[in-house]
């Protein structure tokens, strides 16, 4: 067994705590003092943009079954009994590039967390009459997005930006594809995907990592490396022109999306874009909120974000507004991005959005699974755990130039892409729009 400390310097080692296993399983913690709640996460770097085409959707199909039933826990409701009963809880979550599982109980059932979650993910029995089953379910949560507009519009996003390449796929997968998904090739898929070099045990709160490894050597220490797992091709980014996905719908609000390749999380630049996000759409006094909802009273709901994947990144603003003001809210869209890469930001707002970042970012690991997410999700990212104060000294360290070259570098107008839901039955009146003048 191979132990190491994670972080860079003594607070790194006094905060957070790091051991590998002989086979590959990383255990990552962040134990905290005064708090009385446990929280669990297993962590696979395996996600949707992974997947064989035929089969897309199997990584979200394969976290649902996980939950049906194990040799020692036969059904769904023996499994979610066992730690509601307890007082905790549990869920999963399948994205592009990971999928995980967690727990969150009074640390005084903390094992019986980990047993559970463990059952789950080694002695699974995916029983043929649950998957058929589950499968229906799938196919409604495909349909429900498609009822709802404004959830409709990020998905039609991401295929835009990215076209025919699965880091723009819906990660349910479609209704074609999820058919094709049985017995034999999701349990393929999954003996091939969820090896022990792909697997974090993160844990946060009144928890020991001596305990931790402990439990992670009992349940998982056997584990063997995976043969042949799959993986994604990376993106080369070509668009060199705006493309514009017009979906002609009886609505009473128009829901847009303006969307366009970013930074990949390892670009250390990913501070500067996040500040750009920052001051675009961290709360009501941010850029988009002020402008577009505040002073023109177009929206109600304006907000903009970055995902960043392992090789590209992504931006995107979603605006919903009166059909009829659906071109002025385009052109105050484009508007904003337009004044980010040509009028440097004011330093007094650059400050603003640093005390803002590093106010939340404090705030938001007072909870045991903030914590818990924070070690998990920065090891499977980066392979190394930042503390908050290292993180909030890299944001300290962006400058009004170095937020200025992002802009120039992401924000382009020929690589935006619009996506719209709305009473339209024509493209071409909103070509124009996607302009910078």
């Amino acid at each position: 067994m191979a132990t190491a400390v994670a972080g860079s310097d003594a607070a790194a080692a006094e905060q957070y705590h790091k051991t590998t296993l002989a086979n590959g399983v990383r255990v990552v913690t962040g134990p905290m003092s005064g708090v009385r709640s446990a929280s669990l996460i297993f962590y696979y770097n395996i996600g949707s943009r992974s997947e064989p085409d035929q089969i897309a959707g199997v990584s979200h199909f394969l976290e649902h079954m996980l939950f049906k039933g194990t040799e020692k826990r036969p059904d769904p409701l023996t499994i979610s009994e066992e730690i509601e009963s307890a007082g905790g809880m549990l869920n999963a979550a399948t994205g592009r590039e990971s999928t995980s599982y967690w727990c969150k109980v009074p640390s005084t059932h903390f094992e019986l967390a980990y047993d559970v979650l463990a059952d789950m993910l080694r002695n699974s029995t995916f029983d043929a009459a649950e998957l058929d089953k589950e499968r229906k379910v799938i196919f409604e949560e495909i349909r429900s997005v498609q009822d709802v507009p404004e959830d409709l519009v990020h998905d039609l996003i991401d295929q835009l930006v990215w076209g025919d390449d699965p880091v723009g796929r819906e990660i349910a997968g479609s209704e074609e594809t999820v058919s094709n998904i049985n017995r034999a090739n999701m349990m393929d898929f999954w003996s091939r995907n969820y090896g022990p070099e792909r697997l974090i045990v993160a844990a946060g709160g009144d928890i020991e990592h001596e305990d931790v490894v402990a439990l992670t050597e009992k349940f998982f220490g056997d584990l063997k490396a995976a043969d042949s797992p799959d993986a994604y091709t990376p993106v080369t980014v070509s668009q060199a022109a705006k493309r514009i996905n017009v979906v002609n719908r009886e609505t009473e609000q128009a829901h847009l999306c303006v969307g366009f390749p970013a930074l990949s999380y390892h670009d250390e630049r990913r501070y500067a874009q996040s500040t750009i996000e920052a001051i675009l759409s961290a709360g009501m006094s941010s850029r988009l909120f002020q402008e577009i909802r505040e002073k023109r009273g177009l929206v109600y709901s304006v907000y903009g974000y970055f995902r960043g994947y392992e090789d590209v990144g992504q931006g995107v603003i979603y605006a919903g507004t009166d059909v009829d003001r659906v071109e002025e809210t385009i052109e105050a869209v484009v508007g904003e991005l337009q004044k980010l890469r040509d009028i440097p930001v004011p330093a007094e707002e650059l400050e603003n959005s640093k005390t803002l970042r590093k106010g939340r970012l404090l705030m938001g690991l007072e909870d045991s699974r903030s914590v818990a997410s924070w070690v998990g999700s920065q090891e499977a990212t980066y392979g190394r755990i930042r503390t908050p104060e290292e993180v909030m000294e890299l944001i300290d360290a962006v400058t009004i130039e170095g937020v200025r070259e992002v802009a120039d570098e992401v924000l382009r107008e020929d690589r935006l892409s619009l996506t719209l839901i709305g009473p339209y039955a024509d493209d071409a009146r909103f070509g124009d729009l996607l302009a910078f003048r």
